[in-house]
């Protein structure tokens, strides 16, 4: 579960953000004021900060300097579409990713979806969980107690999926990011083939899997609530 902290004095636009925005993998916090985000972010451990630099009782940019010098997390910023000076102040400060208001809801979910994305495929080295144990860095994974060998393109999947479990990713996005040397043509076929070999080795029914879930019409997702994630090499 990721914890994203929304600190925005607009309450009905706090709580658009955080009903619009709900995911399974997603718990949100809400800040209203200034003292409250900063309690919040000592107390939490949060992952993202979607902050609107215009607090009424305090300074934003001031704020967003201390959670990049603090805790080093990423920042979604909320900034007036007429007011490009608070964009270029905030980007300064060290924001990620700015958007400006009014805005589409789905905008501002692609751009947290993104940038926890990149949290994931920056930090996770180590997946385990009650049934599985894969080092990405060294290249070893576990069912059980069995090795089980796969391919670098089953690597890169199965890597795929685990840094985005809860998270739906699209067949296209897949194979754009496993095939990436140009050297063969991989199409909506060649996904199918290396998701199959992947649950062969994986799934207890490979016929009714239990970790990489097809979701019709998108693509596929990463299904076990039961893990625990490292950043380091080795196994606990």
């Amino acid at each position: 579960m990721h914890k994203i902290l929304i600190i925005e004095n607009d309450r009905a636009l706090n709580n658009g953000i955080a009903l619009a925005l709900k995911a399974e993998s997603y718990l949100f916090l809400q800040a209203f004021e200034l003292e409250e985000a900063k309690q919040m972010l000592k107390s939490e451990k949060i992952e993202l900060v979607i902050l609107d630099l215009n607090l009424p009782d305090g300074d934003g940019p001031e704020l967003l300097k201390r959670i990049k010098e603090a805790y080093g997390i990423p920042v979604v910023i909320l900034a007036a579409r007429d007011r490009e000076t608070d964009i270029m102040t905030g980007l300064e400060a060290g924001a990620d990713d700015y958007i400006t208001k009014p805005f589409s809801l789905m905008a501002l979910r692609a751009r947290v979806n993104n940038l926890i994305r990149r949290v994931r495929s920056s930090s996770l080295q180590v997946y385990q969980s009650r049934d599985f144990y894969f080092s990405f860095q060294k290249m070893e994974f576990t069912k059980g107690d069995r090795r089980v060998e796969l391919s670098k393109t089953e690597q890169k999947l199965l890597q795929l999926l685990v840094e985005n479990r809860g998270l739906t990713l699209s067949r296209g996005e897949l194979i754009e990011r496993i095939w990436t040397d140009g050297t063969r043509y991989a199409d909506e076929n060649t996904l199918s083939v290396a998701v199959k070999r992947l649950r062969d080795k994986l799934e207890d029914n490979p016929g009714t899997p239990r970790y990489i879930k097809t979701v019709y019409g998108i693509g596929y997702t990463w299904a076990d609530g039961r893990e625990r994630l490292s950043a380091g090499g080795g196994r606990g």
